[in-house]
């Protein structure tokens, strides 16, 4: 952009890593605490559920029926794909800040009403709880386009992947909180109200005050929400959204200028000329010829790679459970009581997060701005296949008693490669690729895509796994992984340059900045 773009963009761009870089990270890192946890702990609760709710009769403790467990496990999901699609739109629309405290004040809503679902009977607690969970996930999705595209847009050049992605990372302390929460309530209550296992008593394996220990873990993710929600309303607009979008260069400066401590230069008669590029057609829509010939491979490289990684990511995160059960990781349910099965199910999940899933994110953190974004995304496709694929085939062998160690280590690596790979870069790219009016909303459409990626997860590994066995559906996995590897050369490396070289409007502005001095030149000729 040279000289020739604004002032306060530049300043932004060439900023060293200041205190305010990491208090946005903390700010917007803290919604995605609460999303994860808010998404994830239900998969802790559910077997509680099915001992609470669903027992009578049943010889396997803790099973839901598959259409109560798909609705659980999955009606966020639905809450989540409308959020991002809503959200991100309105965020180009009404301003990136204004809609961002929308989104956790839902947020904090959901999370304390989905642990208050009315009544004692399964019908009408499964309804309720659905019902506020898809408000829950509404609020997440909202999260996912705002928190990644004010991230890009306060960071610089230099270190913006590896900002983005610290955003991202606090998904895997939301994972690991979600795991403690459960492990010290399971702790207490079976500490105040202990019980026999299910085989010894099927009745009395299940004590009436279990029904709070999966109401308090639900409810503690409003917790971090709620906190931050000060912090975010101080938080000024973008300078990119306030610019280049509501063009207003003076108010811009002024916001920068408190925020990196510097005297910026207010300069209105720039982001006239910009402004010129209405009218001369430039100021292209998302359902424009000129979007698609620029910026639609992008975004169908965004979207696919999403939807394909999700349909792994979240299969395995979800039901962690029923493949530590399979393999014999965590004992039969019969042999516990129902808060010692949610205490052994949290304390696995907590393993896996603690060695793989934290890990890899932070490592993504450490490298997205040395090796680029599209060498982690390969890579990590590459190796989730290769491992997915190492469980499956000698899939009898990791079954067989005194082989569950190696599996678990193989199993924690596919994870370890999804966060050091596309799982944390999916979500940063889409917030570097498009111009300022439109990034909000092909973030939210790229999310979205991942979104739905997460439902077919989540309600067809269910299915799947029941009609063709946990080993076929690794299988199947794997194959999706390396369609993800395929159409991750759809997407652009954005390292190192600033958002407007990405997005196009570098060159856009300079157009319209040289056409606006030659029309000048023009003129004085003419008049002389």
């Amino acid at each position: 952009m040279g000289e020739k773009s604004l002032q306060v963009l530049n300043a932004l761009d060439v900023a060293k890593t200041q205190w305010y870089h990491f208090t946005a990270i903390v700010i917007a890192g803290m919604g995605f605490f609460t999303d994860s946890y808010d998404l994830f702990c239900i998969s802790l609760v559910t077997k509680l559920l099915g001992r609470i709710y669903y027992t009578e009769g049943h010889d396997n403790p803790g099973s839901l029926p598959p259409n109560v467990s798909a609705a659980i496990n999955g009606v966020a999901f639905c809450g989540s794909l409308a959020g991002q699609l809503f959200f991100g739109w309105l965020g180009d629309k009404m301003g990136r800040k204004r809609v961002y405290g929308m989104t956790l004040m839902l947020m904090v809503i959901s999370s304390i009403a989905s642990a208050l679902s009315f009544g004692k009977d399964p019908k009408a607690v499964m309804a309720t709880l659905c019902f506020f969970r898809f408000w829950l996930g509404f609020g997440i999705g909202g999260d996912y386009p705002l928190s990644a595209t004010i991230m890009a847009e306060y960071a610089n050049k230099k270190t913006r992947g590896a900002f983005i992605a610290a955003v991202f990372a606090m998904q895997g302390f939301g994972i690991l909180a979600g795991g403690v929460v459960a492990i010290v309530v399971s702790a207490v209550f079976n500490a105040l109200y202990p019980a026999p296992p299910f085989q010894v008593n099927p009745l009395l394996s299940t004590v009436p005050q279990a029904d709070y220990v999966w109401r308090i873990v639900l409810m503690f993710g409003a917790l971090p929400a709620l906190i931050t929600y000060y912090w975010r309303m101080k938080m000024p607009e973008t300078a990119r959204y306030t610019a280049l979008v509501a063009k207003n260069a003076k108010q811009a400066a002024e916001d920068m200028s408190k925020v990196l401590q510097v005297e910026i230069q207010v300069e209105p008669e720039k982001v006239e000329q910009l402004d010129g590029r209405r009218g001369r057609g430039n100021e292209f829509g998302l359902f424009t010829k000129q979007f698609l010939l620029r910026h639609g491979l992008h975004l169908l490289g965004t979207a696919t790679t999403w939807f394909l990684l999700d349909i792994a990511y979240y299969s395995q995160n979800l039901f962690q459970k029923d493949i530590f059960s399979a393999i014999g990781w965590i004992p039969p349910a019969k042999t516990m009581n129902a808060i010692q099965e949610v205490s052994k199910i949290a304390r696995a999940q907590t393993l896996i997060a603690l060695c793989s899933t934290v890990p890899g994110y932070w490592f993504t953190v450490a490298f997205i701005d040395k090796i680029g974004r599209f060498t982690i995304q390969l890579m990590g496709f590459f190796f989730m296949t290769v491992f997915m694929l190492a469980l499956a085939i000698p899939y009898h062998h990791w079954t067989m008693n005194g082989n569950q160690i190696g599996f678990v280590v193989i199993y924690s690596l596919t994870f370890f490669f999804a966060n050091f790979g596309p799982n944390a870069t999916t979500f940063v790219v889409p917030a570097e690729i498009f111009p300022a009016r439109l990034r909000s909303t092909c973030h939210g459409i790229s999310a979205a895509a991942g979104k739905a990626g997460a439902m077919v997860g989540a309600f067809g590994f269910l299915y799947a796994q029941n009609g063709i066995g946990l080993r076929n559906t690794l299988i199947v996995l794997s194959v999706i992984n390396f369609f993800g590897f395929l159409f991750t050369f759809l997407v652009p490396e954005s390292k190192g340059k600033s958002l407007e070289e990405m997005s196009g409007e570098a060159e856009e502005n300079n157009t319209v900045i040289t056409e606006s001095a030659v029309e000048t030149d023009l003129e004085i000729t003419t008049s002389v």
